[in-house]
């Protein structure tokens, strides 16, 4: 399946940092990173259920946000550029 992730992490000092560089690092492993807090890629079932619970340690569920985007077939996606074009979002159409 094909998957588009966001995250919001709130600054608050060295544990917000230290929260972020782990969800960068984490979904990196995993995923396309294509903009600030957005990653795309396809993932298998089990995969998702992976990088989910790593995520899990370090999301905060008070002040943090992150969002999984899910589409079983990547042909239905459109990507349309307002601005800069970036070629490593090339796995839209």
């Amino acid at each position: 399946m094909y998957i588009i992730l966001v995250y919001d992490i709130l600054s608050d000092g060295n544990e917000g940092s230290r929260v972020s560089r782990n969800i960068f690092k984490i979904c990196k492993k995993y995923l396309t990173h294509i903009q600030n807090s957005v990653f795309e890629g396809e993932l298998t079932q089990p995969l998702l259920q992976k990088l989910k619970l790593e995520l899990k340690k370090y999301i905060r569920k008070d002040s943090d946000s992150l969002i999984v985007f899910e589409n079983p077939q990547l042909r239905h996606l459109k990507k349309h550029f307002w601005g800069i074009e970036d070629e490593k979002t090339s796995n839209f159409f």
